[in-house]
């Protein structure tokens, strides 16, 4: 799929991840990576959302900003 940092499929990827993180890893063929990126993204919404009491998404923002980072710099070993 993807052939390593910068490639068009790391750009697809990293678009994937700042929407739903995890799902850029997915692409990437990363399961384990992927479930953790989400599972991390949903435990930060809670979280702000119960210290907030709002439904803004900023705990969810910041680990999707984390996980296109993370989509877009890897490189297939």
């Amino acid at each position: 799929m993807s052939e390593g940092q910068g490639s068009s499929g790391n750009v697809i990827a990293a678009i994937c991840s700042f929407f739903i993180p995890g799902l850029g890893q997915l692409f990437q063929g990363r399961l384990i990576s992927a479930v953790l990126w989400f599972v991390v993204a949903c435990i930060a919404f809670v979280i702000t959302w119960l210290l907030t009491l709002s439904l803004l998404p900023f705990g969810w923002f910041i680990i999707s900003v984390l996980s296109c980072i993370n989509a877009a710099v890897y490189r297939r070993s």
